[in-house]
């Protein structure tokens, strides 16, 4: 199995390469989870500098992607000053990372009013999404294997682990900054709970399927055990007996025998 990233960042996007074809699946994770998750990377140094950004075959500008900080790195970053950076493309990652940016002229905000633009890139990260052959949500790990497995009739050597002690899950947030953080993710809200919905669907419909082949299963495996005891008794010897018209009959144990012997 081998694969690529897209884009870097915490909301990858990878594709599979089977026999001779190549499957596009992701992951997307709570929008709030996934935003600090990305503060406490960028706090700690990292960067995203050899990313290029492309679309329509070029980068975009300095003008269309104006950099939150000066220097080498954002070292150190309070959260505060992560949010107020109108440029972070830390807003609304997943719905961006899976839209298509052309549609909108790329990161050219000038193009179109936000209103049809943010429109625009919802609906086509979430017809993006749905057509993908695969994507699993960090939050439901068991079901995202579960769906893995079936999908792609492999099965994994361990069971996925469900962690819920992650940095940003140690994020002590009040009210207040957590409805700053929707608001700045708000496509990104309704993505997650759109794949939400389609993916506990799925899930549903996987799990009855699996039900339904395994009564079939049993069934045939009952009709297979009959078939298997009528084709031994009707192999079990035959003998003739003296009954009308010479008919055979199955040599029993309880047969009668005094009508054979001879009178004196």
């Amino acid at each position: 199995m081998a694969g690529w990233t897209l884009g870097g960042g915490c909301d990858d996007t990878e594709r599979i390469l089977g026999e001779g074809n190549f499957y596009y699946i992701t992951m997307l994770r709570d929008p709030v989870s996934r935003y600090l998750s990305e503060w406490k990377h960028v706090q700690r140094g990292a960067t995203w500098k050899t990313s290029l950004h492309m679309c329509d075959g070029r980068s975009p500008t300095q003008d269309e992607l104006p950099t939150c900080y000066s220097g080498d790195d954002w070292l150190g970053v309070t959260l505060t000053e992560f949010m107020d950076c109108p440029s972070n493309l830390a807003n609304n990652r997943q719905v961006r990372m899976l839209a298509d940016l052309s549609l909108v002229g790329c990161y050219n905000l000038l193009s179109m009013n936000e209103s049809e633009r943010n429109h625009i890139l919802l609906g086509s990260a979430m017809n993006n999404l749905k057509n993908m052959a695969f994507y699993g949500l960090t939050e439901f790990q068991r079901k995202t294997q579960y769906l893995f497995e079936r999908t792609f009739s492999l099965r994994f050597i361990a069971a996925f682990t469900q962690i819920n002690s992650t940095r940003a899950a140690n994020v002590d947030l009040s009210e207040a900054v957590r409805r700053r953080i929707e608001e700045l993710n708000y496509l990104d809200v309704q993505l997650y709970e759109y794949a939400k919905d389609l993916f506990l669907q799925r899930f549903q419909y996987t799990r009855q399927r699996q039900h339904q082949e395994e009564r079939l299963k049993r069934r045939e495996e009952r009709r297979w055990l009959r078939e298997q005891r009528e084709q031994s008794r009707d192999s079990l010897p035959k003998r003739q007996v003296g009954g009308e018209g010479g008919r055979d009959e199955l040599a029993t144990t309880t047969e009668d025998y005094t009508s054979q012997v001879a009178r004196w």
